[in-house]
């Protein structure tokens, strides 16, 4: 069995919506010091999953053109 991370398992419009959510939550403030450090770095590790999402898009449209020229 793979040892899979649940949020590995999160798709790139969930990991966007909760990076919503935690932003959102920041910006309204009235949260305890412990409480923003930890939103932010739940965003960080949000936008990580973000971003692997995306590079892997942005690989698979690459390799796509790159077997349409050839």
């Amino acid at each position: 069995m793979v040892d899979e991370k649940p949020d590995e398992r999160l798709s790139y419009e969930q990991a966007r919506a909760e990076l919503a959510q935690v932003v959102e939550k920041l910006e309204a403030g009235g949260t305890s010091l412990e409480e923003s450090l930890a939103l932010w770095e739940r965003g960080e590790q949000l936008a990580a999953i973000c971003q692997r999402w995306l590079d892997g898009a942005r690989a698979r449209i690459d390799a796509a053109r790159q077997a349409a020229e050839s």
